[in-house]
């Protein structure tokens, strides 16, 4: 499928950056089955879509669908009533009647395709982070999920935490003042996210297909290419092909709690650093290190905002408040900068959050409780009786897809590296870059479509 056909201009603004009121997001109706089970399907249902089922092992399974029997052994182990297969279009041709909702939890380059399958056959979708391999997929996912009423959650597990609520509690409550500048960041499984250093085996090596994997139905909608094994299981989070790198596998995580306490929206302007990385000789790969800085204007009471992302070689910088203590700075995680004072957080949801240096935390009287709490968790009270409600879930399509929208603009400025490139969300558009224009939509291969 070529890009030019992929998405028009028209249907770009059609796709313009837009928060849809919670009222507006509503599913087509309440679980109806005798147990009030939400009958679900999963795609991808080893790894972290295993993990993710076993937060939701309480409900009826019907079907379990994964490319790779050896990854999917302990999930068909576990449920053995549930029908099994190998490609989602398969299980939806055969017994979509029999489906309520469905789990997403692919490698990032077949979330579009299989949520928007879903989501097409009427589904609830619960789809990981990030919610796309490309800005199109995410504009496409989130306008559909509100066409078709589904009720929609981004594997962002933090944002049902209690930790984000008091971090958004207390910034909002004025905490540190008006804010300016985050440094957020992740110093996790370097060598995963920068796979360079083993460019020339991907290349000349030449390693056989298990008898397991469905090698073509794990390429889905990318390009075709020689089977290896550096790929799987993990390490496809470090190949730009297949996954988004560093940023796209935290910063759903980490910026979440800034993005929903200051209401961020999109930034205007991207640049990226980079370390141990050429943008032609390594397109296929994320660097060694990434220093990336968002732009966000101004927005009702609150000025503009500056979001710099740190990764592998590039570390979140040493508050002054943390050397006089003789602590280190958060390693995966932020530090958030207000004209009156500096808040750190660790991941998943503002993990540890508190007032830097220890004694403001000390003296500080926590705010009154403004946001309720989600007791089940993210996934349980904040997805599945969501749906048995018929109620929107808190990082739906909409909401998280917006924040992964962001990690995948840094994606953009990566392969820009030093360009300054301004941004127009409401176009999805880089004003002053053409190059950059063409990383925003995907490219399928024959036989796939959105």
């Amino acid at each position: 499928m070529k890009r030019r056909s992929f998405v028009s201009t028209s249907a770009a603004a059609a796709f313009g950056f837009q928060f849809v009121p919670a009222h507006v997001v509503r599913a087509q109706g309440t679980v109806k089955t005798p147990s009030n089970k939400v009958r679900l399907a999963v795609i991808g249902c080893g790894g972290q879509g295993g993990g993710d089922l076993g937060a939701m092992a309480g409900e009826d399974i019907v079907a379990l669908c994964d490319v790779d029997d050896r990854r999917a052994a302990d999930s068909f182990k576990k449920f053995p009533n549930a029908k099994r297969f190998k490609d989602f279009r398969q299980m939806f041709d055969t017994m979509s009647k029999d489906i309520d909702a469905v789990l997403v939890a692919t490698p990032d380059h077949t979330h579009a395709v299989a949520s928007l399958a879903a989501i097409g056959h009427g589904k609830h979708v619960y789809c990981e982070k990030p919610l796309a391999h490309t800005v199109a997929e995410v504009r496409a996912m989130r306008k559909a999920a509100l066409e078709h009423k589904v009720i929609t959650q981004v594997g962002n597990q933090g944002h049902s935490s209690d930790s984000i609520r008091l971090f958004v509690e207390m910034v909002q409550s004025g905490a540190i003042g008006k804010v300016s500048e985050v440094h957020a960041g992740c110093d996790a499984f370097r060598d995963v996210y920068c796979q360079i250093r083993d460019q020339a085996k991907h290349t000349s090596e030449k390693p056989e297909i298990p008898q397991e994997l469905d090698w073509n139905l794990w390429l889905g909608p990318t390009a075709d290419r020689a089977y290896h094994s550096a790929y799987l299981p993990f390490n496809w989070r470090g190949f730009t092909n297949f996954g988004s790198g560093c940023i796209g596998d935290w910063i759903c995580h980490v910026l979440d709690p800034s993005f929903w306490a200051l209401d961020l929206g999109m930034p205007t302007a991207i640049t990226a650093e980079t370390k141990g990385y050429d943008p032609e000789k390594h397109a296929a790969y994320y660097p060694q290190g990434t220093k990336i800085t968002f732009e966000f204007p101004a927005k009702a009471a609150r000025g503009p905002v500056k979001v710099v992302w740190h990764d592998g070689d590039f570390g979140i910088p040493q508050p002054e408040e943390l050397t006089k203590e003789n602590r280190k700075v958060v390693g995966t995680g932020a530090v958030v900068i207000g004209d009156q004072g500096k808040i750190m957080h660790g991941s998943h949801g503002a993990g540890g959050c508190r007032l830097i240096p220890e004694a403001r935390m000390q003296a500080y009287k926590l705010p009154e409780k403004s946001l309720a709490r989600i007791p089940g968790g993210h996934h349980q009270n904040d997805w599945l009786n969501a749906i048995r409600e018929n109620r929107p879930a808190g990082s739906s399509f909409e909401y998280g897809g917006a924040l992964s929208e962001v990690g995948l603009l840094g994606m953009i400025a990566i392969r820009r590296s030093g360009t300054r490139l301004e941004y127009d969300s409401q176009t999805m558009k880089f004003t002053n870059d053409e190059a950059a224009n063409r990383f925003l939509t995907p490219t399928y291969r024959q036989g796939w479509t959105m």
